[in-house]
């Protein structure tokens, strides 16, 4: 019986500054690179088809690394205990090596259950941190030293070579995968998986388009060409943390580029600032972070399903919360502002509970990370009692940040010939208007789902009144405590 190591894939999808992989290469056995399409997720409700195809692109963009070497990434489908059990039936497992998980309670469960499994027949698992998030971390002493010392660490240079490597035959394992035939052409305004791409978007960014960076966060059109752009490379390792903070301190000099760098630099700190929050305390996927909220969302919520599909599908009459959703359907991609103004909306206008949303967006973020998704949406919604509570006006915002109405036109084509400043607020309009602007009386854009500013009026109250609750402020304090540095701590008191 052959004896192999297996670096077990999951949101790792690259084949550079991989330590699990580097390591296994230090074997003197062959090495399978895994990965395994498991019932239990793609069935999930925080994933949809356009996660799968992303993952199907960058396995796919691994294997054309690969062909040279006569390997690829063996391809498995089923539960992973039951793919770990087949492949150990035809070989003698030797170690398996994969980086931590900060994944969600159904990966961690089934973890624990492959980590007995691997106990019981002596199969050492050599998990390795996931950039600079510290497993099991009861507080963030020294964190931000931890993090910089992880992120300006050599890049792991990987050496692929034929001998190195073996591919298992998933047919003769009884798992063998094929991809439905919508996870194998590029969907029009999606981006797509691979290292190869990742690496491209980085350095166009750093050519030309990084250069408005700190300037166009906050609009939702300017924000898709001025950002990276990176987001779902890094939710699905297409490429680390390490390389793009890095490349970035390699442009720290280039004229013209000082603020927008500084402005990324502090994002990428807050991505593991954020994971680490979650695998710091993980029950953020069922319950507040602040357990003092639940009496307030379990008696005052709303729980009018209209107004929740009206919100999913982008139909509230409210035009820039509706083309932002519309947005995310085509597009997976949504700048940070109109991503917050979102859960606003959900959480503080319609006063409806953030688990009756979070799977929603989770499905249409093409990087959905749930590590960064819990904590970001829980800060939205306003339920932590340390965050500032922000109640977004979806009016303003729009004013703001879309003045001449190019996003709200582009995703709202039935307002096309509604004109600024009627277009940010439809409903202001006379009769006659409508009828001169080709709107249906029907629309939703003259009597939207909600009053603005009388349903964020009583959000204030609603937040304010309970965040000023003795309960929350002692739970805003073990927050604190343990997720917050303790300089930021000293700031806040």
């Amino acid at each position: 019986m052959q004896t192999i190591d297996i670096v077990w894939l999951k949101r790792d999808l690259r084949l550079t500054d991989h330590q699990p992989l580097q390591q296994a290469l230090l074997s003197k056995f062959p090495t399978v690179l895994l990965y395994v399409f498991e019932p239990m997720l793609l069935d999930n409700p925080h994933y949809s088809e356009r996660h799968w195809r992303f993952v199907w692109q960058s396995l796919t963009d691994m294997n054309a690394t690969l062909a040279p070497l006569s390997h690829n990434v063996t391809i498995m489908h089923g539960d992973a205990l039951e793919c770990f059990r087949s492949i150990s039936n035809h070989f003698q497992i030797n170690a398996v090596f994969s980086h931590q998980e900060i994944g969600l309670n159904c990966t961690f469960e089934r973890d624990k259950d492959i980590a007995t499994w691997f106990q019981k027949h002596n199969i050492p698992w050599h998990e390795y941190d996931f950039g600079a998030v510290i497993r099991g971390a009861a507080n963030r002493t020294h964190w931000d030293k931890h993090w910089n010392k992880v992120m300006r660490e050599p890049i792991l240079d990987i050496q692929l070579h034929n001998k190195a490597l073996t591919t298992l035959d998933t047919v003769n394992l009884n798992h063998a995968f094929s991809p439905p035939l919508n996870w194998q052409s590029k969907l029009k305004g999606m981006q797509t998986g691979g290292s190869s791409l990742a690496w491209k978007t980085l350095h166009d960014f750093f050519q030309q388009r990084g250069r408005e960076y700190y300037r166009s966060l906050s609009s939702p059109t300017a924000s898709r060409v001025a950002c990276t752009r990176l987001s779902p490379y890094l939710a699905w390792g297409n490429i680390s943390l390490r390389q793009v903070y890095q490349s970035l301190l390699q442009h720290w000099h280039v004229t013209g580029f000082r603020r927008s760098l500084v402005a990324l630099s502090s994002r990428l700190h807050w991505h593991c600032h954020f994971m680490q929050k979650f695998e710091s305390e993980c029950q953020m996927e069922f319950r507040c972070l602040n357990k003092a909220y639940e009496p307030l969302l379990e008696h005052n919520s709303s729980r009018d399903l209209l107004l929740l599909e009206a919100w999913k599908q982008g139909k509230t009459g409210i035009p820039l919360v509706d083309a932002s959703m519309r947005c995310l359907h085509r597009t997976g991609y949504l700048n940070f502002r109109m991503r917050a103004m979102l859960v606003s909306f959900l959480t503080h206008h319609l006063n409806i509970d953030w688990r009756a949303g979070v799977t929603h967006l989770a499905q249409l973020f093409l990087d959905f990370e749930p590590g960064i998704h819990y904590p970001q949406f829980q800060m939205q919604a306003g339920i932590t009692g340390i965050n500032t509570i922000r109640i977004y006006n979806p009016t303003k915002q729009a004013q703001e940040h879309d003045s001449e109405g190019k996003f709200i036109l582009k995703w709202l084509p039935e307002l096309s010939k509604v004109p600024v400043p009627l277009l940010f607020e439809p409903w202001k309009m006379t009769a006659m208007e409508a009828i001169m602007y080709d709107l249906d009386s029907s629309t939703p854009y003259l009597n939207p789902i909600i009053d603005i500013e009388s349903n964020a009026k009583t959000a204030r109250e609603r937040l304010w009144t309970w965040r000023k609750r003795l309960d929350v402020k002692e739970e805003g304090q073990r927050i604190l405590s343990r997720h917050v540095r303790l300089s930021s701590h000293k700031k806040r008191g």
